[in-house]
């Protein structure tokens, strides 16, 4: 008996369409001047969300080229349960769309809006980030 979560042999091609069911960015943002870094660069506001990225410099990519993200939520968005569902909203959003819209060597922060982030449609809210996504990357 073949658990339910196990793809059957004729489902090997539809999965590899979809991102990896763990997040394939190990790297977040912690230190506050990358976060200040992003603030200063490429912003796009959504309904659900902000949206700040910038490109890396050669100087200071990690070991690997890969996209870093950063999450926030502030006091504005509401109390401490509803920050947290915020949260995992932009992350989970960012774990299924960044993977296959996401440029590597790139930082992407996340900011939750005042009561929308955590209750707007969750798919609106892709369709959001892959539409944010497009305009940051476009060359100014």
């Amino acid at each position: 008996m073949t658990p339910p979560e196990a793809p059957v042999a004729g489902d090997i091609a539809k999965a590899a369409d979809q991102p990896p069911a763990v997040f394939v960015c190990p790297q977040t943002m912690r230190k506050r001047a990358d976060f200040l870094a992003a603030a200063r660069a490429r912003r796009h506001a959504m309904p659900g969300f902000v949206l700040q990225g910038r490109e890396r410099g050669k100087d200071e990519n990690e070991e690997s080229g890969a996209f870093r993200l950063g999450i926030t939520c502030s006091k504005k968005v509401g109390n401490a349960v509803t920050r947290n569902r915020a949260k995992r909203r932009l992350r989970e959003i960012a774990r299924l769309v960044l993977p296959l819209a996401g440029r590597p060597g790139w930082d992407y922060v996340l900011i939750g809006r005042s009561e929308v982030t955590a209750s707007r449609d969750f798919g609106a809210m892709q369709d959001d980030l892959r539409n944010a996504l497009s305009r940051i990357h476009q060359t100014r």
